[in-house]
């Protein structure tokens, strides 16, 4: 890494107004050439905090979503002509302070999109407080989803990821969901077209300010999921034609 990479960090956010700051102070000095955060209908003082820790602010008027906030995080991340654009929650869930090492596997070619896996060992991910059903549920779509794709990811579910520039060009993230399925389908395509996906291990971070998932939003977000991996083979078998997974040349 060297001061000529332009490394990009956007932060979709929803009332985070008590972890920002911590977020914020953990990157790396030097390594982030601009933060970008996307406030998506906060109720305190998540902007006004923003804009006083020197971030580039943009707002939603309204809620849109966890999928429709990535959206703008990268429609304007992708101006800056970035080499890569990293993702970090600014509820303080996932440790900023490893932002080097997500970036550094891209920048040296290696892949082109990088995310955290949780899930080392099943006692210390009850010990950093994920709650139990969750941890189930995970390991079960990861079996599945591994299944299906043929790959071996320890988890799907992280919400700390990294892309190369050119990779966010080419898919069309416009397209995905607005809600929280909008991960797994990056995912997804990404990995139909066998754009190189890594791995770094980060710790788990679950605490009352950290954001999550609720039941009935959770609940649709696993059924939503089970349908994006029947449309991955339906791409994979050539039985449709999926706009979803119709990139840029």
């Amino acid at each position: 890494m060297n001061k000529r990479n332009k490394i990009i960090v956007v932060m979709p956010a929803f009332n985070a107004e008590k972890t920002l700051e911590k977020t914020v102070k953990d990157f790396p000095p030097g390594l982030v050439s601009k933060t970008i955060l996307v406030d998506d209908g906060s109720t305190d003082q998540t902007v006004k905090l923003a804009q006083k820790l020197g971030l580039t602010v943009f707002t939603h008027s309204a809620n849109l979503g966890y999928g429709g906030n990535q959206k703008t995080c990268y429609w304007e991340a992708l101006k800056e002509n970035p080499d890569v654009v990293v993702m970090v929650h600014p509820d303080y869930q996932y440790d900023s302070s490893l932002t080097g090492e997500m970036v550094r596997p891209i920048l040296e070619g290696r892949y082109d999109m990088m995310f955290g896996n949780r899930i080392r060992t099943r006692a210390e991910v009850l010990a950093g407080g994920m709650p139990r059903a969750k941890y189930y549920l995970n390991r079960v779509y990861c079996i599945l989803e591994n299944m299906v794709l043929g790959a071996n990811f320890p988890e799907y579910f992280s919400g700390m990821r990294a892309y190369s520039g050119k990779l966010l060009k080419k898919i069309p993230f416009q397209r995905f969901s607005n809600d929280f399925v909008f991960d797994q389908q990056f995912m997804l395509v990404a990995y139909a077209h066998a754009f190189r996906i890594g791995t770094i291990d980060i710790p788990v971070r679950y605490f009352s300010e950290a954001s999550s998932i609720q039941f009935v939003k959770g609940s649709k977000f696993l059924i939503e999921t089970l349908v994006m991996l029947l449309r991955y083979l339906g791409f994979k078998w050539r039985l449709t034609q999926d706009d979803l997974f119709r990139i840029a040349s």
